[in-house]
C-alpha cells in the first residue's frame, strides 16, 4: 500500500504546468516555465519590412519586445476586429518576446508522458497533442517559433 501512495507522489512530481489559450477554435500550449506574464494588448509599433507574424514592437516598461502574432504565425486567418488580441509575454533565454493570442484560458497541470509527438505534416513548432475532456491540445514550442520566423527572414534576404 505505502507504494501505491509513493508511486502518485512521484506521478504529482512529473506534472507540469501550461498555459492554455485559444487561435480561432483551436485550443494550443506553451509550458508556464516560458511565461512571465500576461497583459490585454497594448500599443504595437509597426517594423517596416518584418516578416507578417511580426506585428512589430511593445514598449513594455522601458523594455522592447517583438510582438508575434502567432495567428499569422500559424497561418490563421487575419484577426478580426471583434477579437481583442492578448499579450503572452513569454522569457525566452533571457529575452522576452510577446505572444499574440485570441484567448487566454487556463493555466493546466499536465503529464508530459501523456503528450502524443505530433505527425510529420505538423507545423514544425509543435510539439506535441494532449488530449482534454473537451478538446486537444497542441503544445507550441516558443524556441522553434522564434527559428522558424528567424529562418524564413534569412531565405528572404538571400532570395532577394
Amino acid at each position: 500500500m505505502n507504494s501505491i501512495v509513493m508511486n502518485t507522489s512521484e506521478e504529482r512530481t512529473d506534472q507540469k504546468r501550461c498555459c492554455t489559450f485559444l487561435i480561432e477554435d483551436t485550443c494550443f500550449a506553451i509550458e508556464s516555465d516560458n511565461v512571465t506574464e500576461v497583459l490585454q494588448r497594448g500599443v504595437i509599433n509597426k517594423v517596416p519590412l518584418a516578416s507578417p507574424a511580426i506585428s512589430g514592437l511593445l514598449n513594455l516598461r522601458g523594455r522592447i519586445v517583438p510582438a508575434i502574432d502567432l495567428r499569422v504565425f500559424l497561418e490563421y486567418p487575419a484577426t478580426p476586429h471583434s477579437i481583442k488580441q492578448i499579450s503572452l509575454i513569454v522569457d525566452i533565454s533571457n529575452e522576452w518576446y510577446c505572444f499574440l493570442v485570441d484567448k487566454l484560458l487556463d493555466v493546466k497541470a499536465f503529464d508530459p508522458h501523456q503528450v502524443v509527438p505530433p505527425t510529420n505534416n505538423s507545423s514544425s513548432a509543435l510539439t506535441g497533442v494532449l488530449p482534454d475532456t473537451d478538446h486537444l491540445i497542441h503544445f507550441l514550442s516558443p524556441e522553434k517559433i522564434l527559428k522558424n520566423l528567424l529562418d524564413i527572414r534569412t531565405e528572404s534576404l538571400s532570395v532577394g
